[in-house]
């Protein structure tokens, strides 16, 4: 791995960026030429609103180091030409963001927003939003996924057709089970199991909490298992010894199973693994990519870390360019987020984009589970239809 990565560097191919060829400039000439539009009469001006939501947990969800029962969340909307799009922001506590740092946000990047006359330009408003404030990643996130879900709807076509990608190649989502006693996590384990074909399991306390976990999982269900142990493993020789207990259990792939600044532990572990080895925390956005080659077998990619679509979608052609493995995540988000994430599914070896199964109160739907793999909506866009009940008030006030 080490001749691998001074091969690259001296062929220069860590150097260059990733490029990504989108047909939405093309389309958006062709559409604007067109005169296309719902009439004559719509307000042809990006017009931002947002909404506070909060997701509600069908169980307690613990991590390594975090327990919760509620997700703080907004949810955005721009309208456009007689077209909507819809965005989310969902800030779990240990990302920093709340849900008024987002709206604060959010009151800085509508008037920028009113300044693009064209909704295709999702690159150039991206860097204008991105350059508003350093963090607020998930704010940015519910613009960009607005934006894209808005273009698709003008197109008529989901992003999956857009980009080219073919859900038939979709890998198996993993619906995930957390720290809990054992009889919270034998329901769990049950629940997870009879939605599909994969469980992610969280990890990264103790040795007799962590192998407890597996075990009793193992008492009701043989699913194949993938691990996120959330920077909870100090120690590279530990952290090697329980991975080839794991191993051992029908696991497939360990997610950031060491804290994100142990970036040579993490390599060296990954040459030693049986298993591939995946970061998380340690991949924020797309200037990490590079960074994190040799170290890992790939990365998990999350659109509220990375700013969204646009962004997440070089990630994966540098991924791709690069050979390592892909992941998309997610946190705990309504189907907005979802279907956003579920347009990179044709091109992942796995996927955890249950966020939307963890909690109790979903406003849309979208995407949906077949024999275990997560498949986006044919429809246009992101195939959003909000649920029956849902009175969502969007404005552009508190």
């Amino acid at each position: 791995m080490t001749d691998r990565r001074t091969f690259l560097k001296s062929a220069g191919l860590l150097g260059a960026a990733a490029f990504v060829l989108s047909p939405t400039r093309l389309i958006a000439k062709a559409f604007s030429s067109s005169g296309a539009g719902k009439s004559g009469k719509e307000k042809k001006e990006l017009e931002l609103q947002w909404c506070p939501f909060e997701a509600k947990m069908k169980h307690v969800f613990t991590i390594a180091n975090s327990s919760r029962t509620t997700t703080p969340i907004v949810l955005t909307r721009i309208t456009f030409d007689g077209y909507t799009g819809y965005g989310e922001a969902a800030m779990p506590p240990y990302l920093g963001e709340t849900i008024n740092s987002a709206i604060d946000y959010l009151k800085k990047a509508r008037p920028v927003l009113k300044k693009f006359k064209d909704p295709f330009m999702i690159g150039e408003i991206m860097a204008e939003m991105d350059a508003i404030t350093t963090n607020n990643t998930a704010a940015k996130a519910s613009i960009d996924i607005a934006l894209h879900d808005l273009v698709g709807n003008m197109i008529g076509q989901p992003w999956w057709k857009i980009w080219g990608f073919n859900p038939a190649n979709s890998p198996y989502n993993s619906f995930t089970v957390g720290l809990d006693t054992a009889e919270v996590v034998r329901k769990k384990a049950k629940e997870a199991a009879a939605e599909g074909n994969l469980i992610k399991v969280k990890l990264g306390r103790t040795e007799e909490q962590d192998k407890m976990m597996i075990n009793t999982i193992r008492e009701v269900t043989d699913t194949t298992i993938c691990i996120d142990a959330n920077q909870g493993w100090k120690d590279k020789f530990y952290a090697l010894d329980m991975i080839n207990w794991l191993n051992t259990k029908n696991v497939c792939m360990i997610e950031q199973p060491m804290p994100k600044l142990m970036l040579e532990e993490a390599g060296w572990l990954t040459e030693r693994s049986p298993l591939p080895i995946m970061a998380d925390e340690a991949c924020q956005r797309l200037s990490d990519v590079r960074h994190l080659y040799g170290h890992y077998s790939g990365i998990n990619i999350k659109l509220m870390k990375c700013t969204g679509m646009h962004e997440a979608r070089e990630m994966v052609s540098l991924a791709q360019a690069l050979n390592m493995k892909i992941m998309v995540g997610c946190m705990t988000e309504t189907s907005v987020a979802i279907a956003a994430g579920a347009q990179f599914a044709p091109v992942c070896q796995w996927t955890d984009l249950d966020g939307n199964w963890l909690i109790a109160n979903d406003c849309f739907h979208s995407s949906t589970v077949e024999n275990g793999r997560i498949i986006p909506s044919p429809d246009a866009g992101l195939g959003l239809k909000m649920n029956k009940g849902v009175n969502l008030k969007y404005s552009a006030e508190e």
